[in-house]
């Protein structure tokens, strides 16, 4: 008996949000070295130009949609603009994300300071913007009855950590809506779409750095020794290790895996402490 290629995402439009940011841009990579051809959506013409000039010289298909996962406008543009290109949205990715300094608390902030704009901040980019790109890009599933969501959750959806309270809501509520939408695409649309959503640990990112990396020595701050001691394999993830999740959970191998949230987090959420 011969055994299929259960990975295989050969000519899969794929789109991910925030995909111009590390995480982001690292799962892009992957699929378009994989054969998918990859759309990246995220604010900043900037990053979005170097990201774009990174793909074309990795020989990947893909095509760049300046947008903001927070205006449903530029949205509904940007998969017109996609349907245009290539005539279907095989994967939305909603890797657009990321916590503030403004909602998050320390030495000189107390909860009771943190002003409710950045709290708000935090919630948009990770609940609302997944909620927006799943409406306005899963419609287009629906019309082809196939398709697959993967969100992008946290360890805090698991257990809230201290100091960044609406970063740590915002991805329980991803992790939620994860389960609600995988049921409600099944029960009303098609079983052929699935949602899923990846749980990573602790990864470097520009918006944690200041966490976990003390500036001035350039080692670990308490909380990032802390979170290390915590991690079994004693280290923080790179963007690398996210890729073969993503490509299981994209390819026809997970066809049965529906509603869940997979963590990548080196058996932090495995640890005891003891």
């Amino acid at each position: 008996m011969s055994v299929p290629n259960d990975f295989d995402i050969d000519d899969k439009v794929c789109v991910v949000t925030g995909g111009s940011g590390v995480l982001g841009s690292e799962m892009a990579r992957a699929l378009g070295e994989n054969g998918a051809t990859v759309v990246i959506l995220a604010r900043g013409e900037e990053k979005l130009r170097e990201t774009g000039e990174e793909l074309a010289a990795a020989g990947i298909e893909h095509l760049t949609v300046s947008a903001s996962v927070l205006d449903r406008a530029e949205l509904e543009a940007a998969a017109e603009t996609v349907i245009d290109e290539y005539g279907r949205i095989d994967v939305l990715i909603n890797a657009a994300g990321g916590n503030s300094a403004d909602a998050t608390t320390g030495p000189d902030t107390s909860f009771f300071d943190l002003p409710v704009e950045g709290f708000q901040q935090v919630l948009n980019v990770n609940f609302t913007g997944t909620v927006l790109a799943s409406q306005v890009f899963g419609e287009y599933m629906i019309e082809k009855g196939t398709g697959c969501i993967l969100n992008v959750s946290s360890m805090n959806a698991y257990t809230p950590l201290t100091k960044i309270p609406a970063y740590s809501g915002a991805k329980a509520a991803v992790s939620n809506f994860t389960e609600w939408l995988a049921v409600h695409m099944a029960h009303n649309y098609s079983t052929d779409i699935r949602v899923n959503a990846i749980a990573p640990g602790f990864f470097l990112t520009e918006q944690n750095r200041y966490l976990l990396i003390d500036e001035e020595t350039g080692e670990y701050t308490t909380r990032g020794q802390t979170i290390i001691d915590h991690t079994p394999q004693g280290r923080f993830g790179r963007p690398e290790d996210l890729s073969t999740t993503v490509l299981w959970l994209v390819s026809p191998g997970a066809e049965f895996v529906h509603g869940a949230s997979i963590p990548i987090d080196g058996g932090f959420s495995a640890f005891s402490g003891v």
